[in-house]
């Protein structure tokens, strides 16, 4: 089990967890652009999206608990 933090908050990764970033744009469902298993590849791909004019991103893990590790919207 390895252990991350990501905007303050301790994730701890076993290691079967499947990592989504997705993309939507105003009041529309999210659609996943990259499905990841390892998580800092996910954050450096989530974290390289550019989102302007009404556009939104968000990194989630629907194995845990609470899926939404991180959100972002303009």
């Amino acid at each position: 089990m390895k252990q991350y933090e990501l905007d303050g908050k301790k994730i701890a990764v076993v290691g079967h967890e499947t990592f989504l970033v997705q993309v939507g744009k105003g009041k529309s469902a999210y659609t996943t652009r990259y499905s990841f298993d390892n998580l800092p590849q996910a954050v450096k791909y989530y974290a390289c999206i550019n989102i302007g004019r009404g556009y939104k991103k968000r990194l989630v893990c629907w194995e845990f608990n609470k899926p939404l590790l991180a959100r972002q919207f303009s």
